[in-house]
């Protein structure tokens, strides 16, 4: 095995403890650190639930002394700055690793580029780039935020072969089977927050909650309704005070509703509306980010979908295709967008496409 090929595969681990942490570390980038020596792993960590400790930090708290002349594997370009906490890169001088092979640079100008030279003037091999693409995409949404003010959105739509989300009577449950909704609360997991427009909240009374996956903390559940039309007798006002609920809405909305809603326990994101009297996708989306918000999973409906797509704001496709059929008549998964040519509309590279049970999965990536 080449060297590369073993920086390769420590690496791999790490990443594999990164992706666990996702949904749960916002606004900070969720890192995995595994600590090698003598070609054995001596130690691992990820970034806790809240953005602290880091990755680096917990490692080198489970390795204690034998860190000395170990190889620390990051997915993320070590910390140089004070925050919260001291930076990474003290930690893992003061621990006296002899070499660091982190994946992928930081965006955040404070530290960008600057741990190699850090590093390095302490006596410290360095090593960056090993499995740079996957590092890249598993930190996507962080970077976005920090780099356009916006989080990374991966729209979900689970519909039949034609498109449909639900039948012409508005009859949706369920589509898809056990399998793909299974996979969909796993993908709700992993985001910081599940996003549905307001028409989805008053027809499905939905709770957006991650179930049945072993979740460590519930995504935050985020309704878009500009005038905060929404019935205050659903499951997400009756859970409001357990489970976070934010609304994005019209800063125009009546007094006495915000109130309300205040009162049973969501926290009220105003923004600027249009003269349409509808929310402008990229001010929703700026105002989430605001709150620290990388990763936000949108679940329809369709109008919002297609706001969304129209704006050139979904990242990614998560679509589920059941083997049924509903015709022109149902509901379809995507509202009006007004494209008149082809080279206008969204487009997407698949990125994998498998079988869930019955239906089929598909993860797209935008081009």
């Amino acid at each position: 095995m080449t060297s590369l090929e073993i920086d390769q595969r420590f690496m791999r681990v790490a990443l594999g403890l990164a992706r666990s942490g996702l949904g749960q570390v916002w606004p900070n980038p969720s890192v995995g650190c595994v600590l090698v020596k003598d070609g054995q792993i001596i130690a691992e960590g990820r970034t806790q639930e809240g953005g602290r400790p880091h990755a680096e930090v917990v490692a080198l708290q489970g390795a204690g002394d034998a860190a000395k002349g170990a190889t620390a594997y990051v997915t993320l370009e070590p910390c140089t700055h004070h925050g919260k906490s001291p930076p990474c890169c003290d930690a893992l001088i003061a621990a006296g690793v002899s070499r660091v092979v982190y994946a992928v640079d930081d965006v955040d100008p404070r530290v960008a580029g600057k741990a190699a030279t850090i590093l390095e003037q302490a006596g410290i091999k360095v090593t960056s780039g090993v499995l740079n693409a996957k590092a890249r995409a598993q930190n996507a949404g962080f970077f976005k935020r920090v780099q356009e003010g916006l989080p990374l959105v991966t729209l979900k739509l689970a519909m039949s072969l034609d498109g449909r989300i639900a039948t012409a009577t508005g009859e949706s449950k369920w589509i898809t089977g056990p399998d793909a909704r299974r996979h969909v609360h796993r993908n709700r997991a992993e985001h910081d927050a599940v996003m549905v427009g307001g028409g989805t909240a008053r027809h499905d009374d939905p709770s957006l909650t991650a179930r049945d996956v072993g979740a460590v903390s519930q995504p935050a559940r985020v309704v878009v309704s500009a005038q905060l039309d929404l019935p205050l007798s659903g499951k997400l006002a009756a859970t409001a005070k357990d489970i976070p609920l934010w609304i994005v809405h019209a800063a125009s909305a009546p007094k006495e509703i915000t109130r309300a809603w205040e009162g049973v326990g969501a926290r009220l994101l105003p923004v600027p509306c249009g003269r349409d009297l509808r929310l402008s996708p990229r001010e929703v989306l700026s105002a989430l980010a605001e709150q620290g918000l990388t990763r936000v999973y949108c679940e329809g409906g369709g109008q919002l979908a297609a706001s969304l797509l129209e704006a050139g704001l979904v990242d990614e496709l998560h679509v589920y295709t059941a083997g049924i059929t509903i015709g022109a008549d149902g509901l379809a998964g995507v509202g009006l967008m007004s494209l008149a040519k082809l080279a206008d509309a969204p487009s997407f590279e698949l990125v994998t496409a498998r079988p869930l049970g019955k239906d089929m999965f598909q993860h797209w990536r935008k081009t």
